[in-house]
């Protein structure tokens, strides 16, 4: 459970950060990436019960996606 949190708080992070770079607030972000204002504020909030379609979709504008990660590989179980 603790990896969910911290990876959710970088990928909060890393997109608070970058938006703040480029100078737009929530509001233009989400318009200029195609979501819903509440998309933004949830991942910058970090939370974990967001659709991987839109956060790939809001990744997508500086050029980075997320993908699954089979847990077994993650942890080092084989």
């Amino acid at each position: 459970m603790y990896a969910k949190a911290y990876n959710m708080e970088s990928l909060s992070e890393f997109v608070k950060k970058r938006r703040r770079q480029a100078g737009m607030t929530q509001e233009d972000f989400a318009e200029r990436a195609g979501v819903a204002l509440t998309v933004i504020r949830k991942i910058e909030q970090g939370k974990d019960n967001l659709s991987l379609a839109k956060v790939n979709q809001v990744l997508l504008m500086f050029g980075h996606t997320v993908g699954p990660i089979k847990v077994s590989d993650a942890a080092g179980d084989r």
